[in-house]
């Protein structure tokens, strides 16, 4: 991930924005008001959420599961709070591990949507980041950098993939320390403002825990997110195809098939990530095929078709225990 993501703002050609507070407030009230698990859902729109999570993700089950279990801390906590029962702001930072292409930064966007929408935080956007959009390479650079991104993230969600990489002990003139301590800081002292998420490789995670007592201190939830199954990978396969108007032609799809069962034999796969890029280049040469035939007459049918020769021209096919680029 190169840099920041953000949340689409509205449009400015909206009513008056004493409209939108007054809705707002109306809403907020509504809430406070609320006394049952289906009033909070049904005024927040957090049940659809998880819903959508439920239906547009495929696989993880165990991750739809935790999400629903903090969701359900949430909506309880807010009960509690309308009851007078507790004002204790809940601790929310959170870890999600695991291997790349597996959801998580899908899911920490579906995350900062629920947090919105249950109160736990003023917006709904989320800010993407990696050690070289915290980390300074000279003295007195780190700081500003660290700072100026909290302040694009306050009032929303922070996702810091490979947080691992902020922490490199071999190289004592490495500032990473600063970030740290600065974002350390500020998950405890603006928790109510601010939810971060750390992210990447469990084993690198664990290891980056246990050399950073404070990280592991101020992270409430830890959600594992296990690789995909061939068949999950299959139905992302086809989904995404869907969304760009292609199919498989005749077998084409049990070509797939016998792809992803050479492929995950082989290292550096990548999950979804990998069966987005595997579909990225069969288009490409099902352009080329089309290409190759300048005076055709093409259909529909010929331009949304990723036939079983576009698959099976990969080089997994040829060499099936060395990583195809």
């Amino acid at each position: 991930m190169a840099g920041p993501l953000y949340s689409i703002p509205g449009s400015t050609a909206a009513p008056p924005a004493t409209v939108a507070v007054e809705a707002d407030a109306a809403s907020a009230g509504a809430l406070e008001s609320a006394r049952t698990v289906g009033a909070v859902l049904a005024q927040t729109q957090a049940g659809a959420v998880m819903d959508e999570l439920d239906r547009d993700l495929v696989g993880l089950a165990p991750v739809k599961a935790r999400i629903r279990e903090i969701a359900a801390l949430l909506v309880i906590d807010k009960l509690r709070l309308n009851l007078g029962l507790s004002a204790t702001s809940p601790t929310l930072h959170m870890s999600f591990v695991g291997n790349p292409g597996t959801g998580k930064t899908t899911v920490a966007l579906r995350m900062a949507t629920i947090l919105h929408r249950l109160g736990y935080v003023r917006k709904g956007h989320l800010v993407a980041v990696t050690r070289d959009d915290l980390v300074g390479q000279y003295i007195g650079h780190t700081a500003p950098k660290t700072k100026e991104v909290l302040k694009k993230a306050m009032g929303g969600v922070l996702f810091i993939d490979e947080a691992y990489y902020l922490y490199r002990p071999e190289n004592e003139r490495d500032y990473g320390q600063e970030a740290i301590e600065i974002l350390l800081q500020v998950m405890e002292n603006q928790r109510d403002d601010l939810v971060v998420i750390l992210a990447g490789y469990k084993d690198r995670m664990e290891t980056f825990f246990q050399s950073n007592p404070g990280f592991r201190s101020r992270i409430a939830h830890h959600v594992d997110f296990p690789d995909y199954e061939a068949g999950d990978l299959l139905n992302i396969a086809e989904r995404m195809l869907g969304e760009q108007h292609y199919h498989f032609g005749p077998g084409a799809r049990e070509a797939f098939v016998e792809y992803l069962d050479r492929r995950l034999r082989q290292p550096q796969f990548a999950n979804a990530r990998s069966v987005r890029n595997a579909l990225e280049r069969a288009r490409l040469r099902q352009a080329s095929r089309l290409f190759s035939e300048p005076d055709r007459e093409l259909t529909s049918d010929d331009l949304t078709t990723i036939s079983e020769s576009d698959i099976r021209a990969s080089r997994v096919f040829g060499a099936p225990l060395s990583h195809e680029k």
